[in-house]
């Protein structure tokens, strides 16, 4: 009987994994060929992953339904990282096909650097650097930069990375609200922090708004003109979470007019930049959807998908079961 066979599937030009799947193998070696498999986002799935008991999936290819349709002998298939947004979880339970996630490798660096954007729009480190090296001392920015204590910082969900976030947030001196629908009633007590009763009400006292919530039907364009509308001109965005929950076109626009004081985005709807006039936006920080990345992290990650691959491999129970 020929081993089952785990494909790990990435994009080519991906560099957070290894052709010898050096983090997997361990786990996977003694029950399974691992084999690493990288496609073009649009390009057609082969057969090693279609002949796949497991699939280990990075950001792309589309995992839809024709393509579930086609898929052999799957008994699993496992985003690498938080969001799941990429599979057909509808499909794949119809197939009988459990999708799972890896829910917590990243929440110290994404939580960490959802601050760290904070923190540089606060204290306006960017324009302050840009100042400087022009030699000049004027600090022309600090009419933005405020005492962190005086603050309102607001967050959109309250999952493990959100509460992560509010905790730091907290060790930081500002009052800390949520809006999440879906956490428990009392849980603002645990976690010491206040409760908006909607979305437009903590985008209306906010002075910072994170977002910690993954992309949905429900969250995808939640974010728009209107809702920028509600936040105080003098308010920050920050968005680590997924870049498609915040209308690029509406927020880049308020930036431009002066209506919102800055963002500071780790994602971006239909990222990455597209042209130099959206690399131009004033007041606006960007990175390259790296809040994830430390070496840890990544090992983290990693080690889990494996685990759960395993496990349904030899017939047993997986976890982190999103459908």
């Amino acid at each position: 009987m020929p081993r089952p066979v785990v494909a790990i599937v990435c994009p080519k030009e991906f560099r957070f994994t290894d052709d010898s799947a050096a983090v997997e193998s361990p786990f996977l070696g003694d029950v399974a060929d691992v084999r690493t498999v990288r496609l073009d986002f649009n390009a057609p799935v082969p057969d090693a992953v279609l002949a796949a008991s497991a699939i280990i999936l990075w950001h792309g290819p589309l995992i839809d339904a024709p393509l579930i349709a086609r898929l052999r002998q799957c008994r699993v298939i496992i985003r690498n990282g938080v969001g799941y947004d990429t599979v057909d979880l509808g499909a794949a339970a119809a197939a009988g096909i459990p999708v799972c996630n890896v829910p917590d490798y990243g929440t110290e660096e994404v939580a960490d650097h959802a601050l760290a954007l904070t923190l540089a729009l606060y204290r306006q480190l960017f324009p302050l650097d840009a100042e400087a090296k022009r030699l000049g001392w004027k600090i022309e920015p600090q009419a933005k930069m405020r005492r962190l204590n005086t603050q309102t910082f607001g967050l959109i969900g309250l999952g493990r990375i959100g509460t992560a976030a509010a905790l730091r947030a907290k060790a930081f001196g500002f009052h800390v609200v949520f809006y999440d629908p879906y956490v428990p009633s009392g849980t603002h007590k645990a976690v010491g922090v206040t409760r908006a009763g909607s979305l437009d009400e903590l985008l209306a006292t906010a002075d910072l708004v994170s977002i910690h919530c993954p992309s949905t039907a429900e969250t995808r364009g939640m974010i728009g003109a209107r809702e920028l509308g509600l936040m105080k001109p003098t308010a920050f965005l920050v968005n680590t979470a997924r870049g498609d929950i915040v209308q690029k076109a509406p927020l880049f626009a308020a930036l431009r007019a002066g209506r919102l004081a800055g963002a500071g985005l780790d994602v971006v709807e239909n990222e990455p930049l597209r042209t130099a006039g959206e690399a131009a936006t004033p007041n606006l920080i960007c990175t390259c959807h790296a809040a994830f990345c430390s070496p840890e992290g990544l090992v983290e990650m990693r080690s889990t998908s494996a685990r759960i691959a395993r496990a349904a491999v030899l017939g047993g129970k997986v976890w982190n079961r999103v459908n």
